[in-house]
């Protein structure tokens, strides 16, 4: 269903799709080999095209209103930060099908971020703190504002409010709840004063690719707008380990009601995942658990 009640038919996206659109509409890359790739992805469906692009396709309305937004701003940030981000090039149309536009990019090499492929924690962190700092100092006038089209990153937090508490009364019992509504309310308790930045949205291992233990760049901006950079700094607690989160800290140029704030992002989506897999996913519901704790304790550590 999309958000209007309107149902949508499931989608088969697959190598003979996106072969029959690129044929359509790129006739110069037709004769090239469409494999999809390892990690897809839900939000969209990613495709090598040949060994130098790839194709990405939204899987539903909602991430088909990132397309245009990617393809406008991308090529404008990409020159001005230290690593590399995928740069669109081209769009295709709806077609053979399908409903939404859709973009071919240049192939970035390198795996999925995880700790045992980090070869050192500490300059990891810095590495995409600086990445943070360049992306923020961006002029971001014009771009476009917490929405729809981001789920709302760098909007301020209380438009999850109501599903934060929900989570966790319904965990009553499974957490500390007293301490999950004290870590909240100190987030809540601040906002983004100064003008929008630039934010990526979704700083999560799986939009960070790792080349012989380095960070190597940073994908999928589906999630960027200008606003509130809190959003972008739950990598702290669902990634990086204590010494790696201290050094992300200290090259982060962020008050403490930001900290705060980056806080209350990873606790929302923490509270939220674990309240709906709690009986029915016992990964998914202790990586939970263990972002949670980590989260407040670094609350108890430094306050709101």
């Amino acid at each position: 269903m999309t958000d209007t009640g309107i149902a949508v038919p499931t989608l088969e996206i697959d190598t003979l799709l996106v072969r029959r659109l690129i044929a359509g509409q790129f006739p110069q890359w037709a004769e090239l080999p469409v494999r999809p790739v390892a990690v897809g992805g839900w939000d969209n469906r990613t495709f090598h095209l040949g060994e130098q692009m790839s194709v990405r396709l939204p899987s539903g309305p909602a991430y088909a209103l990132q397309v245009e937004k990617e393809q406008r701003w991308l090529p404008q940030l990409a020159p001005l930060l230290p690593l590399p981000i995928p740069v669109p090039l081209a769009m295709g149309r709806p077609a053979e099908g399908y409903p939404w536009c859709w973009s071919v990019y240049g192939w970035l090499e390198g795996e999925i971020a995880a700790m045992d492929r980090i070869a050192d924690p500490i300059r990891f962190a810095k590495q995409l703190a600086d990445f943070l700092v360049a992306l923020q100092r961006i002029d971001a006038t014009g771009g476009p504002p917490p929405g729809r089209h981001n789920w709302f990153r760098g909007a301020p937090l209380s438009v999850y409010d109501g599903e934060t508490r929900r989570a966790i009364a319904v965990l009553d019992g499974e957490i500390d709840t007293d301490l999950a509504t004290a870590a909240w309310e100190a987030a809540l308790a601040s906002t983004w004063q100064v003008d929008p930045v630039w934010v990526h949205g979704d700083v999560a291992a799986g939009n960070l690719l790792v080349t012989d233990g380095e960070l190597s760049a940073v994908i999928d901006f589906g999630s960027s707008g200008a606003g509130d950079p809190a959003c972008d700094l739950a990598i702290a607690w669902t990634l990086l380990e204590a010494k790696g989160r201290e050094a992300f800290r200290a090259a982060l140029p962020l008050d403490a009601g930001t900290w705060a704030r980056g806080r209350g992002w990873t606790l929302w989506k923490g509270l939220i995942v674990l309240a709906e897999h709690l009986h029915t996913d016992p990964l998914k519901a202790a990586e939970s658990r263990r972002v949670i704790e980590a989260v407040m304790e670094d609350f108890q550590r430094f306050g709101g």
